[in-house]
């Protein structure tokens, strides 16, 4: 199972659990404001706005929060001006550590990250020193419950995606960046919901992870998460399926 995946997946189900929406909102309201003051506030022909404002209605963001996000974006409101790069480390037995940060105050969110990465057992590195083990594609979840392979691999080859992968419990399409609209539109053309859908990095190779290590990798993975100017963390974490401890 690839890390970025597995990560996935654990969000998806916390978020069902864990009380934090108004963290998602604040993610989402940078990722609107950032697409909208980088191509435009017209989400016909900016492409990353259209993706950000399908993900804010998703989590039933009001559309007057979307609109203001768009207008903050676009200077037709006053709003903090955010800056977007990356941040990149180790975790325990090695793991590849890749962020990606959105903020109003770079030397800020860099101590805060480095403070908790120190603190879960992780490590810092320079930037370019785990980015190379990643690529950046389009990945889709699909339950196996809700297709079958055969079913599934002729719809997003047809559609322009590069694979189909047995991640367990789910199918993992991945295609490439500028596919990745048009194969999402066609899984659900088969009325099929994916679990979950995004353009994430991907591991190219995983590290498989048991015991103690896991366990602190996971809480590693937790803290970064719970940072509101983290926008996305991805790994090439791997471990067996087990039962997530509330």
């Amino acid at each position: 199972m690839s890390g970025h995946s597995k990560w996935a997946t654990i969000k998806h189900k916390k978020a069902a659990t864990d009380a934090k929406r108004g963290k998602i909102f604040t993610r989402l309201i940078k990722e609107i404001a950032i697409a909208a003051r980088a191509g435009g506030g017209d989400p016909d022909s900016n492409p990353r706005l259209r993706t950000a404002i399908l993900a804010a209605k998703a989590e039933n963001m009001p559309s007057d929060n979307i609109k203001r996000a768009v207008q903050r974006g676009t200077g037709e409101l006053p709003g903090a001006v955010y800056e977007e790069f990356s941040l990149e480390g180790y975790g325990p037995g090695g793991v590849a550590v890749l962020m990606d940060i959105t903020t109003d105050n770079r030397n800020r969110t860099v101590s805060e990250i480095r403070h908790l990465m120190a603190k879960n057992h992780g490590n810092m590195g320079e930037a370019g020193c785990v980015a190379w083990m990643f690529k950046k594609q389009g990945s889709i979840s699909v339950s196996k419950a809700a297709a079958s392979e055969d079913e599934l691999l002729g719809t997003v080859l047809e559609a322009g995606a590069d694979d189909l992968r047995d991640d367990r419990s789910s199918w993992e399409v991945l295609t490439p960046p500028e596919a990745f609209e048009g194969v999402l539109a066609a899984v659900k053309s088969k009325k099929i919901e994916p679990e979950n859908a995004e353009i994430a990095m991907v591991p190219q190779n995983t590290i498989k992870l048991e015991g103690k290590d896991a366990e602190q990798m996971l809480k590693l993975l937790d803290a970064i998460d719970d940072s509101e100017d983290v926008t996305h963390v991805y790994s090439n974490f791997d471990m067996d399926e087990q039962p997530l401890v509330s």
